[in-house]
């Protein structure tokens, strides 16, 4: 199991946002708080101009950042932390005005990965997608590369490469994507092996931090780190279970979503994603304790549908229930199964097999969409044949 064996000392951090009214400022800037946490930082005050665009120049007005300057000094922050992409012009003007280091939320949701990614694809991932994001960005940056040093948004390929030239990074960027499509060969011929041997996959989707790491262990004992932190694992984990009709599941954990998730982070990921769209069933893993969850579910509705898993059954898993805000205003149907991954409750329904998701009734008989034992259906098409 990992250990996060970091000693570095908690960086003191305000975070900025501008509230356009493109989406909800205060959630949004509450979860990146909650992602500063997860990248070692200690948040000390939180800042929301309200203006009707972003400025160009500087993102947030330049009189406020002079206000913000001088909460800074009372502070003692030493990190500004913007809750919006920032372009390189951008974050070499704010940090002239406010004398600290600026980073912008892809920035610190790319460190995180950067900290969690263990295996060599997940690295791989992570740098593809932190070099695509820096390429643009060089230009303008100037005096803002002359203040890298250690801690947050510095992690992964680390400064070397930021000073690198243009040609150099798109050089690497297409040694990545080419060793990456190396191992997405590999998963692909995994894929195709399981579906010969008739082996049932079952992908774990969902919002980070809603417990499906914490399931997966419950299940199979997989001892998958498993933190109240935004993105406590990364990797790809695949395990094997025995349902209580004998039948064997491969489990896969795949990485969490989150809303505004980068959009180099989404391509860089998105073979890993794709064991969703490869799989015969989907655990849509919900968190029944947080005033969150039907926004989160949206979020991870919305990028199933991009990636082509609309016609994939699901299972709706709505864990936590432990700390339910609403218990009574949560139901159980054929599609719905409440449990607590933590305290191993509702397993029992969660493994039943030969789920029926929709029946349709049509002229000439019914279809049924169902998950079902293979050689069930086998014995079904050999029945009709002999007919």
């Amino acid at each position: 199991m990992y250990e996060n064996k970091t000693e570095e000392l908690p960086v003191k951090a305000v975070l900025a946002c501008v509230d356009t009214g493109e989406f909800d400022a205060e959630v949004s800037i509450d979860e990146l708080a909650e992602l500063a946490s997860t990248a070692n930082a200690e948040v000390v005050g939180k800042v929301i101009q309200r203006r009707p665009t972003y400025d160009p120049a500087t993102c947030m007005g330049a009189g406020r950042l002079e206000e913000l300057k001088e909460q800074l000094d009372v502070l003692g922050a030493e990190l500004v932390i913007f809750d919006h992409e920032l372009t390189g012009v951008q974050v070499r003007n704010i940090e002239d005005i406010l004398d600290v280091r600026v980073i912008d939320r892809t920035t610190l949701i790319l460190d995180i990965f950067a900290q969690r990614a263990r295996t060599k694809e997940g690295k791989l991932q992570v740098e593809l997608a932190q070099q695509k994001y820096r390429l643009p960005r060089l230009t303008g940056m100037g005096t803002a590369l002359s203040r890298l040093g250690g801690g947050i948004g510095t992690r992964g390929p680390g400064e070397t490469k930021l000073e690198s030239d243009k040609r150099h990074i798109r050089k690497r960027i297409s040694y990545l994507e080419a060793e990456l499509e190396e191992l997405k060969k590999h998963r692909e011929f995994s894929r195709s092996r399981r579906k010969k041997d008739g082996v049932l996959c079952a992908a774990i989707v969902g919002y980070t931090n809603v417990g499906k790491s914490t399931l997966l262990n419950a299940l199979t004992d997989a001892g998958v780190l498993a933190e109240n932190k935004l993105f406590a694992t990364l990797d790809i984990t695949s395990r094997s279970i025995e349902l209580p009709d004998g039948r064997s599941v491969m489990l896969i954990d795949t990485v969490g979503l989150i809303r505004r998730l980068p959009h180099d982070l989404v391509e860089a990921f998105k073979s890993t994603l794709e064991e969703a769209a490869a799989a015969d069933v989907i655990l849509n893993v919900q968190d029944l304790s947080s005033t969150e969850r039907e926004r989160q579910a949206e979020v991870t509705e919305k990028l199933l549908e991009e990636l082509g898993c609309g016609s994939i059954p699901k299972i709706n898993v709505m864990n936590k229930s432990d700390a339910a805000l609403y218990p009574d205003m949560i139901f159980e149907d054929s599609n719905t199964v409440i449990i607590s991954a933590r305290h191993h409750s509702g397993f029992d329904r969660l493994l039943r097999c030969g789920k029926v998701f929709s029946e349709e009734y049509l002229p000439d008989g019914t279809l049924i969409d169902a998950l079902v034992d293979v050689k069930l259906i086998k014995e079904a098409e050999t029945m009709l044949c002999s007919e």
